[in-house]
């Protein structure tokens, strides 16, 4: 059976050599730090054998025709990456952000495209080589980290220009069994809790720096391979409990010390020219990815606005109703271009669906633009409470409690109680070390807003735009 349980999945973690490092230590992935980002990821798993989620979650495998999970897929038709949009728009409003295991869905499906490419230019054989990894990823419904962004060390130097090679991934051995890789990937998100690592180029690369033109799939405790983490999660609750509470995030420094790579898994190794295009065509499955869940993180800033208005009882002041308009407008324009570019997506040589590049980024860029703006909203219509809220100890404080329950008080017709969980939601979401995580991510994750305009401006159309103006203005060349 390809579809697994979070047990499973959970189990095959446990069962990992212990190559992570957290706050100073060496830790095994059950570690109780881990607990709350692992339960992200079992979500995905859990949610699949929920009935009411399965035409959502659980879609066939290409390769053998047997159910498997949607996050394992790849996009064989527009209808695939529309279901891929309202998955994630669903899942993430569950946890509250990002649910993280996309990432290695759009890493997969751009391998896929891009392998046959190289394939079809050179006669390799890397496509047959993805074909059997994803036969087996699939099959054991494994979890994988998107591996891109090098350390780059100086930014105004190439690769083949850094004093120190090994800040860009290289090959720097071959024989006849496979490679041998050193370097490093950064802002690795889920590192320390998934099966395997897919690991692509972070950029176009040049003749001279075909060492670096490397893509491959590498257990995750592999020989040679450490993680240094940093581990965000929601603020720990006493007796409030919420959902929010209950998820979190790890970031990592990925660590490749002389790492050994067998051929079967390289699907890349020295093909300088595709470099390219496998960054781009993962950051446009990406930046659509980015169509689902933004929509999903303004969702929950829309609702804790309204809500919090309502429970303030002004929530229908004008300036409120117009602040939660732009809300509606920012989410639902972002989720659109999601769904112009599945609807315009190209087939490519392998198969998959690759959606429209210039809509991606569009919807993508309205996104990162607007993380702190809207945060700002939410935070101006709640007031300051969130940052100065007493300790949930003091609400459990039969001696202090009283005094919270009247001097919280609003809407006379809800209770303190209610108001305790929203604000402490709010605090969580918006004041928190969750929080300054989730607005960066918002801004660079999946590529800065200065990405998206490069990528909008690569592939637009402006002399069509001229010729228009021509003619109206009636010049003819």
């Amino acid at each position: 059976m390809a579809l697994k349980t979070s047990n499973e999945y959970f189990a095959r973690l446990k069962n990992m050599k212990p190559n992570v490092y957290a706050s100073g230590k060496q830790i095994r992935r059950d570690d109780p730090m881990l607990e709350k980002p692992i339960n992200v990821l079992r979500l995905t798993f859990d949610l699949a054998q929920d009935p009411a989620y399965k035409d959502l979650l659980i879609t066939k495998s290409h390769l053998t025709g047997e159910p498997i999970n949607r996050f394992a897929s790849l996009n064989f038709s527009i209808e695939d990456l529309y279901k891929q949009q309202e998955m994630k728009r669903t899942l993430c409003h569950k946890v509250g952000g990002c649910i993280q295991r996309c990432m290695a869905t759009d890493t997969l499906n751009a391998i896929g495209v891009v392998t046959k490419e190289i394939d079809d230019a050179k006669g390799t054989k890397y496509h047959d080589h993805f074909l059997e990894f994803l036969r087996y990823y699939q099959a054991n419904d494994l979890v994988g980290s998107t591996s891109q962004t090098d350390a780059k060390g100086d930014r105004k130097a190439r690769p083949h220009q850094q004093k120190d090679p090994d800040l860009y991934l290289r090959v720097v051995k071959k024989d006849k069994k496979g490679i041998v890789v050193r370097g490093a990937k950064n802002h690795i998100t889920m590192g320390p809790y998934v099966d395997e690592h897919l690991v692509i180029p972070t950029r176009a690369l040049t003749e001279k720096e075909s060492d670096w033109a490397v893509s491959f799939a590498i257990p995750a405790d592999t020989e040679g391979i450490k993680l240094i983490s940093r581990i965000t999660s929601a603020r720990p609750r006493i007796n409030l409990q919420a959902p929010y509470n209950d998820y979190g995030v790890a970031e990592s420094f990925l660590v490749f010390d002389d790492v050994f790579v067998p051929w079967e898994r390289v699907f890349m190794c020295g093909e300088w020219e595709f470099a390219g295009s496998m960054a781009l065509t993962f950051a446009g499955f990406h930046r659509h990815s980015y169509c689902g869940c933004k929509p999903a993180l303004t969702d929950i800033i829309m609702g804790a606005t309204a809500l919090v208005a309502e429970y303030n009882g002004v929530g229908n002041a004008p300036h409120i109703q117009d602040e939660l308009t732009e809300l509606m407008i920012i989410g639902e324009l972002v989720y659109a271009s999601g769904i112009a570019a599945a609807a315009r997506a190209e087939k490519t040589s392998s198969g998959i669906f690759r959606p429209k590049f210039l809509y991606s980024n569009t919807g993508r860029y309205l996104a990162g633009i607007n993380v702190y703006h809207e945060y700002e909203i939410l935070v101006s219509i709640a007031g300051g409470l969130p940052s100065t809220l007493p300790p949930e100890e003091d609400w459990l404080n039969p001696e202090t409690r009283p005094y919270l329950e009247k001097y919280i008080r609003r809407n006379p017709e809800v209770s303190p109680e209610k108001l305790h969980r929203l604000y402490r939601f709010i605090s969580d979401f918006t004041c928190s070390a969750s929080c300054g995580w989730a607005q960066h991510a918002g801004i660079h994750g999946g590529g800065s807003p200065v990405m998206e305009k490069i990528g909008i401006r690569s592939t637009y159309d402006l002399e069509s735009k001229k010729e228009v103006a021509k003619y109206l203005a009636g010049i003819k060349d």
